[in-house]
């Protein structure tokens, strides 16, 4: 098995360190990773100035760019083969319920799925440094096994969200949907010294709404969440009573 690695958090980041080392162990590994921080990028894509890559050692590669740069360079031109799996991760700090929408994280997996290329992102939940990524890591290094052996559904990538605990106090892994936020976001509004007004986006509440069955219910009682992302986001369900609206 051949897989590609990336991640949000710079191709330095220790969440990457440890998934480079657990996969390795399951899989022959090259890593194309961003090389600074590029959290909550999402989907972003380069298109007005070129992309430059370096080769860190045999089988890693840093890119001035976003993660899906680094899915798109890795998997078009750095790579002398196509990878049966690319994995996200492990990110510092969950991603979870709206969350996923911003996420640079999950946006690498939804680009290697738009290529059709098996995916996961997976996140370590804390809100600190983080202290067991070595245990997300292994996670992933088990899901990708099972991927490889049973496949995913179409069009369709998985979101992983591990508990900051040792390996031995997670719980079982639970297939979760995608949760809710609950948040008033705010502006923090502030002069420089030679009077300008600058800004910093924030949240006053980083709650999430416990509901049974979601992401955030799962990770907050010490399970491993499995979320199956879809590329496709039209609610269908809404379809037929769009239809008879009369727009002009």
């Amino acid at each position: 098995m051949k897989i590609l690695l990336t991640n949000d958090d710079g191709v330095h980041a220790p969440g990457l360190a440890a998934l480079i080392k657990r996969v390795s162990e399951v899989a022959q590994v090259v890593v194309v990773a961003p090389d600074r921080e590029q959290s909550a990028v999402s989907h972003a894509l380069t298109l007005h100035h070129p992309l430059r890559a370096a080769r860190i050692s045999d089988n890693i590669f840093s890119v001035e760019g976003t993660p899906t740069d680094c899915v798109n360079l890795g998997i078009h031109s750095l790579l002398s083969f196509r990878p049966d799996l690319v994995i996200s991760g492990v990110n510092r700090g969950a991603n979870i319920a709206d969350d996923v929408t911003y996420s640079g994280t999950v946006a690498a997996a939804l680009e290697a799925t738009l290529m059709g290329i098996p995916a996961i992102a997976v996140s370590l939940c804390t809100k600190g440094a983080g202290e067991n990524f070595d245990a997300a890591a292994a996670c992933a290094a088990r899901l990708a096994c099972t991927v490889q052996k049973q496949g995913l559904p179409r069009d369709t990538y998985l979101n992983v969200n591990v508990p900051d605990l040792p390996e031995e106090r997670l719980l079982p892994p639970l297939i979760t949907c995608q949760g809710k936020r609950s948040y008033e976001g705010t502006i923090v509004d502030k002069v420089d010294p030679r009077g300008r007004n600058y800004y910093w986006i924030g949240t006053a509440d980083l709650s999430f709404e416990d509901i049974p069955g979601t992401d955030y219910h799962a990770v907050s009682r010490g399970h491993v969440s499995i979320s199956p992302l879809h590329i496709d986001l039209t609610n269908h369900a809404s379809i037929e009573a769009l239809q008879g609206w009369e727009v002009r």
